[in-house]
């Protein structure tokens, strides 16, 4: 009790502080939604139709009887790459569920952005309260929801107590935990505990994940190892209009961060004595950041032109060895199907990288820094030959004995391919454990 009180006062404290900056970094379209999202309060027009069972009693599968026909699932995804993950849970939720009330909340306004554009028809978007118990039992009062399922291990404390307090299951879907999560977790143990007390099963993405929350708290027989949605995560099948301007070949850097566009702008320079008509698209994690990078490709002298400003319809128009600045959210992981080498972002600072599995789809060779600490599984990529990994100073020889071997990119393609296969159904699995919680 008392840990959650020095929780409750410190996040009130410093939400007085950052509030004023929170408000005013938001676009000013958004700025009303998401204060009055923020403090538990929906638009009438916006809300879901309360469920018209009896509320469940207790959280568990069998008490779970609130909404059975018209049951109200309620997914955090913190932000884009979450979003993205719980896509093909939603999508096969609505299928099994259908007349369900699906709400997907974010905390990022990209992520916003993606559940908007992403999310099955009818979806509510919005955005997760702050984490204070008197706004929480506003928010659980409009939304009442059935089943609260958070991406990933976003662990809440006061969100948490609030929905198991009115008996409603709480699940965690596609969980891991990072080495410096689990380190900084470890040493609050006490205050964990109880936190994952509130948690009615955690659905894993791998063994090392379960064993962490295991060493955390979470009885034994709440954890599942049900695989990760990133490999039942499909790009759309249309690869955009606009590529058919690049030429051949074709390097896509994606989710790149500051520090690493240079060293990429570096090794394209190089290469293009080599291949003249060699395309390189870069495609900035955070939108704030176009401008910056645009600006950095322009102080290096190279030729570059926005993606905003190709179009697909003008044949006259050419991209042949220039820099695309791919400056538009949602078609990244399309893109990756009309490249011939992908680059990670996230890789070559210690930022723990970015989802290779979207260039693994559309069985193209992935080339990875050094720093892959958010996807343990790419051990198995290397291992396997599904995936390479170099540090800045190999970046460019590897780059060119790509470019120079069509064969060894087609193997190394198809190979990440395969694995990618190999691994998908973790929604099925996890969408069979919900079933127990909605049935």
């Amino acid at each position: 009790m008392i840990p959650r009180l020095i929780y409750s006062a410190l996040y009130l404290i410093a939400l007085l502080f950052l509030l004023p900056f929170e408000y005013r970094k938001r676009p000013k379209e958004f700025r009303r939604r998401w204060l009055r999202e923020k403090f538990g309060n929906f638009e009438k027009e916006e809300k879901t139709p309360p469920p018209q069972s009896p509320p469940c009693q207790g959280g568990s599968p069998q008490a779970t009887r609130r909404g059975e026909e018209k049951g109200v699932v309620w997914i955090h995804a913190v932000s884009v790459g979450e979003v993205m993950a719980a896509i093909p849970l939603l999508k096969r939720l609505k299928e099994r569920f259908p007349s369900a009330n699906l709400i997907v909340s974010t905390i990022t306004d990209t992520g916003q952005k993606i559940a908007f554009e992403k999310t099955p028809d009818n979806t509510k978007v919005i955005y997760l309260p702050f984490d204070l118990g008197f706004i929480l039992k506003r928010a659980l009062k409009n939304l009442q929801p059935s089943l609260f399922i958070a991406m990933e291990t976003e662990l809440w404390p006061n969100l948490f107590k609030a929905i198991k307090k009115q008996g409603i299951p709480v699940l965690i879907m596609n969980g891991r935990i990072s080495d410096d999560s689990f380190k900084g977790y470890k040493k609050i143990k006490f205050f964990m505990k109880d936190v994952i007390g509130c948690v009615d099963l955690f659905g894993m993405q791998d063994s090392v994940y379960a064993q962490r929350i295991k060493a955390l708290g979470a009885p034994e027989d709440k954890i599942k190892v049900l695989g990760n949605f990133k490999f039942d995560t499909k790009p759309s099948e249309n690869i955009p209009e606009w590529t058919k301007l690049l030429a051949r070949p074709v390097i896509v850097a994606g989710s790149t961060h500051r520090g690493e566009e240079d060293l990429i702008i570096a090794a394209f320079a190089k290469l293009k004595t080599e291949f003249p008509k060699l395309n390189l698209v870069i495609a900035p994690r955070h939108p704030e950041r176009f401008k910056e990078v645009e600006e950095l490709v322009k102080s290096k002298g190279l030729k570059y032109i926005k993606r905003s400003e190709l179009k697909a319809e003008s044949r006259a128009q050419s991209a042949e060895g220039r820099i695309i600045i791919l400056d538009a959210m949602g078609e990244l992981s399309s893109t990756y199907g009309a490249c011939d080498i992908a680059i990670m972002g996230g890789s070559f600072i210690t930022h723990g990288g970015q989802n290779l599995l979207e260039p693994a789809y559309w069985a193209k060779p992935v080339i990875c820094g050094p720093h892959m600490e958010n996807f343990p599984f790419v051990k198995e990529f290397y291992e396997k030959g599904a995936a390479i990994e170099v540090d800045e100073s190999g970046l460019f020889n590897k780059l060119k004995e790509l470019l120079q071997s069509p064969e060894k990119r087609d193997a190394t393609g198809n190979k990440a391919k395969e694995l990618y296969n190999e691994k998908a159904g973790a929604v099925e699995r996890a969408i069979k454990e919900i079933e127990k919680f909605l049935n």
